[in-house]
């Protein structure tokens, strides 16, 4: 059992498993709380603990999986590019608008870890929550915050992005697309830009524009936070 645990192709395969159920869950229960990454994070949760597996050993495929995270983000530049037209039309409203939503994040997640009293490092590694993991990591490892914690949080902020985005949409009437996709990307990375895809081709575009123009401002404003 501990060879086959150990294997890289223990955790690629769990994972892959794992997350081709919870897209079939959703597609059968159609909805967004049935989140595919949620259902798959739970379930190799429940296999790593029911059968006492080490996490270490999962991770020797994860790591595979984690290779593939910055080019896969990276390809979103596809989209950009075919909204490009917009790009130039509107560069300087989602410049601005980009800016705003990584200062209100980063100044909201600051406020509430003083509040709270969190020390340095959680409030460190909880900053940079709202951009892709990659950047969220480099921001807060070399300045002492926690990988893992940053991870999460990453996760949990693009989840509840791609459950709540649609419906904030509807319930404030954004109707431009524009407007609707460079706010799912700003404040919920990948995981949300997945769901504006489903939106439209325009917010999926947008989207995925916000997720670089945000990167790029988070770690600008991380060099004076810390």
């Amino acid at each position: 059992m501990s060879e086959l645990t150990s294997s890289p192709y223990f955790g690629v395969a769990l994972s892959v498993i794992a997350f081709a159920i919870g897209v079939k869950l959703q597609q059968k229960l159609k909805t967004p709380v049935c989140n595919p990454l949620i259902i798959a994070i739970l379930l190799v949760v429940g296999v790593l603990l029911i059968f006492k597996i080490p996490y270490e050993s999962y991770y020797e495929g994860g790591k595979v999986i984690d290779m593939f995270l910055a080019p896969a983000t990276a390809c979103l530049a596809v989209a950009i590019y075919s909204k490009l037209k917009i790009l130039k039309e509107y560069w300087f409203p989602i410049l601005v608008g980009c800016t705003a939503g990584s200062a209100a994040s980063m100044a909201s997640v600051y406020g509430l870890c003083r509040l709270f009293g969190l020390d340095e490092s959680l409030t460190i590694s909880l900053i940079p929550k709202s951009v892709t993991t990659p950047i969220a990591v480099s921001v807060a490892e070399p300045n002492g915050g926690v990988v893992p914690v940053t991870v999460v949080a990453v996760i949990f902020t693009g989840i509840l992005g791609g459950i709540f985005a649609p419906l904030l949409i509807r319930l404030l009437r954004i109707k431009d697309p524009v407007a609707a996709g460079l706010a799912i990307g700003a404040s919920s990375h990948a995981v949300g830009t997945s769901k504006a895809v489903e939106l439209g081709e325009t917010e999926g575009a947008m989207s995925g524009l916000a997720i670089g123009i945000c990167g790029i401002i988070t770690v600008i404003f991380s060099m004076f936070i810390y």
